[in-house]
């Protein structure tokens, strides 16, 4: 009888130990693994934040709103709207040189072949068609943003992406975004880029915007999405280059022997006929 209540004794301490060494374990298990949560971030801290869409792109309008000088090259891409509904894609090089307050010299090439100038002095705004040998001439002084505003609003010319050249265009982008994302981060031609998407009343406008100490745009992708058909405008950046080499005789214009001074259209009076070739491209 002794013997079986030692045995029984036996069984409930070891019962007893056993139950103490898996409970320890347990909890040692429990502490360990508390403590390799507490060394880790949490999904939350973890989590990549997107950068802030409207810094990156206040900072790109304001540097180039900022630089005195810069020359770059565009190539461009347009959609027009046939009659049938069907959109036929048109192309055109340009070359920008600008000086700011008052030096602006854009070369533009079609995919045509028709090539245009268009030239600002800080007095004269010069359009030349050479393949006609034809130029328009006004005078406009008060600097670049005077002049690229006369020339849209007052001689309905066309200069595609032309608020870009001017210093108000940190203000103008603002006021007119109503919406705006970051898409991702990317790289155009191995140039890391800030992708990112925004929406005006008129225009739903895409840009990527180079990272680093230089936020200029690569690219540009514009829909201007009341229109019949939604038309796109393209632009890519290249050869951007912020101490060019510039003089005055870049934005001052020559008439080459025989070429023929006309009107803008808007000059013209209502039902003159006059070659609008010097109108800067298709509309």
């Amino acid at each position: 009888m002794k013997t079986n209540k030692q045995s029984l004794l036996r069984t409930a301490i070891y019962a007893a130990v056993l139950s103490t060494t898996i409970s320890c374990a347990e909890n040692q298990e429990v502490m360990r693994h508390e403590t390799l949560a507490d060394a880790l971030p949490s999904a939350k801290t973890a989590e990549v934040q997107p950068p802030v869409a409207k810094e990156i792109l206040t900072r790109m309008a304001e540097y180039l709103a900022k630089t005195p000088q810069f020359s770059v090259n565009l190539t461009d891409n347009f959609d027009v709207v046939q009659d049938s509904g069907q959109k036929i894609e048109f192309g055109e090089s340009r070359k920008i040189t600008l000086s700011r307050p008052n030096g602006l010299r854009v070369e533009l090439e079609e995919s045509s072949g028709e090539k245009h100038t268009v030239v600002y002095d800080g007095k004269d705004i010069t359009v030349f068609n050479p393949s006609q040998n034809v130029y328009a001439q006004t005078t406009k002084p008060g600097g670049i943003d005077e002049a690229v505003m006369y020339f849209l609003k007052d001689l309905h010319m066309r200069l595609p992406l032309a608020m870009l050249l001017t210093s108000r265009f940190p203000a103008e982008i603002d006021s007119r975004t109503q919406a705006l994302d970051y898409v991702e981060k990317t790289s155009i031609h191995g140039v890391p880029t800030h992708h990112l998407a925004g929406r005006t009343e008129t225009v739903d406008y895409q840009v990527w915007i180079a990272d680093g100490a230089q936020p200029l745009p690569i690219r540009i992708v514009l829909t201007y999405k009341n229109a019949e058909g939604q038309p796109q405008f393209r632009a890519q950046f290249s050869d951007w280059n912020l101490t060019p080499q510039i003089s005055d005789k870049q934005f001052t214009f020559t008439p080459p022997e025989g070429a023929r001074k006309i009107s803008f259209v808007a000059q013209l009076p209502l039902g003159t006929a006059e070659n609008p070739a010097h109108s800067g491209g298709k509309q």
